[in-house]
C-alpha cells in the first residue's frame, strides 16, 4: 500500500524550516540532497543555488516530512498558492505507474514519471482539481522515503 507524506516548496529557506520542524518533532533525516548533487551539463545550475536543498525527508512516525528549494530559474514559490504537492511513496514500479495514470487523467503533467538523475522512478503533475502531486518508487527505500 502506497504511503501519502506532504511535500512543501520553499524559496530558499527549506534547510531553516527543516531543522526547526526536527527541532520540534525529533529524529534524523532520512535523506539530504542539494542541487550540486545533481548539478550536469543536462542540468546547469547558478552558482549561489548550489548549495540550497533539492529534496530533504524527515521521517515523523510512519510519514515522512519533505520538501525543496524552488531555484529561481524555475520561478519563485507564491507562498500562498503552489506551495505544497502530496508525494506518493510506492511499494513498486507497477504501482507508481497505476496511481500516477489514475490520479493524472484530465489534468497537467508536471514531469513524465521516468527514472529520474537521483535514481528514483519519480513523476510530477496537476490533478484535474489543481492538485499537485508528485508519484515516487525507490528501491532502495521499497516505498519507505
Amino acid at each position: 500500500m502506497a504511503l501519502i507524506n506532504p511535500h512543501i516548496n520553499f524559496n530558499g529557506n527549506t534547510e531553516e524550516a527543516f531543522n526547526f520542524y526536527k527541532s520540534v518533532f525529533g529524529g534524523e533525516f532520512a535523506k539530504i540532497m542539494r542541487f550540486k548533487d545533481l548539478a550536469s551539463t543536462a542540468f546547469p545550475l547558478a552558482e549561489n543555488e548550489a548549495n540550497k536543498i533539492m529534496h530533504i525527508a524527515l521521517p515523523i512516525g510512519k510519514n515522512i516530512l519533505m520538501g525543496n528549494d524552488v531555484p529561481k530559474s524555475m520561478g519563485a514559490v507564491n507562498e500562498n498558492e503552489n506551495r505544497s504537492k502530496i508525494a506518493i511513496s510506492a511499494e513498486n514500479r507497477e504501482e507508481a505507474d497505476k496511481l500516477f495514470s489514475g490520479l493524472s487523467a484530465g489534468g497537467n503533467i508536471e514531469m513524465p514519471i521516468n527514472d529520474s538523475p537521483w535514481g528514483s522512478y519519480f513523476g510530477m503533475f496537476r490533478d484535474k482539481f489543481g492538485i499537485e502531486w508528485m508519484v515516487d518508487f525507490d528501491p532502495k527505500y521499497n516505498g519507505k522515503v
